[in-house]
């Protein structure tokens, strides 16, 4: 179950898998995948889980399935670390790249695709600096408002806590404020920062199968 919002007079779909479709350009838009992170930690001896970047390509496929997707733009931090350039998550995204030739890439540059360096050329991605302008909206990666268009974001890996009789519970969500938007980090292993809402803004929580609005007071 999605939420619509209006924003800047186009309606967006707040996707449960944490993702934004935008239905009138057929265009998802994605934030902090950061493919590899999971690898770099075990290159220096944490034991975390294989398989991150099957996972999270798999998610993708699941959206490409639900929707009218011609265009997905990567907000930022693509790739984690150098590492990843010599690594079996990028062969396992080249093979992706392969069934889904068709589909446009864009990649806005985030402070790890810095340090990580630009995606392989095998990708056909267009790669690009932050702001890209698409309609109203300025893709970025950093949530700062922007001259160019509202700003539709990532970076900060938003998450919030409900709370309810001694439980607590953290999810992933979706702030839009005056100006702009966080999306939540579509990656699977990326963690996730606590946010506290400001007056004015408007906060979505994606569960397993819903996005659902909380009311702020």
């Amino acid at each position: 179950m999605s939420v619509d919002i209006v924003i800047a007079g186009e309606t967006l779909q707040l996707l449960p898998q944490r993702a934004l479709y935008w239905p009138a350009r057929r265009t998802l838009m994605i934030a902090d995948i950061h493919f590899g992170k999971a690898a770099a930690f075990r290159a220096r001896g944490v034991p975390v889980p294989h398989g991150t970047t099957a996972q999270n390509l798999a998610l993708i496929d699941t959206l490409l399935q639900a929707h009218a997707v011609e265009h997905i733009v990567f907000l930022g931090d693509f790739l984690h670390s150098r590492a990843v350039q010599n690594s079996a998550s990028l062969h396992t995204l080249q093979q992706w790249r392969e069934t889904h030739a068709d589909l446009k890439l864009t990649l806005v540059r985030g402070n790890h695709d810095a340090h990580a360096g630009d995606p392989p050329a095998a990708l056909e991605m267009d790669i690009v600096d932050e702001p890209f302008c698409i309609g109203p909206f300025a893709c970025c990666h950093h949530p700062e408002p922007r001259a160019e268009g509202y700003v539709l974001a990532g970076h900060v890996h938003p998450v919030y806590r409900l709370a309810a009789g001694g439980d607590s519970l953290r999810l992933p969500c979706f702030l839009f404020g005056d100006g702009y938007a966080v999306l939540p980090s579509f990656g699977a292993f990326t963690g996730g920062y606590l946010v506290m809402p400001k007056e004015g803004e408007r906060l979505f929580v994606a569960a397993e199968d819903a996005v659902f609005e909380v009311p702020l007071r």
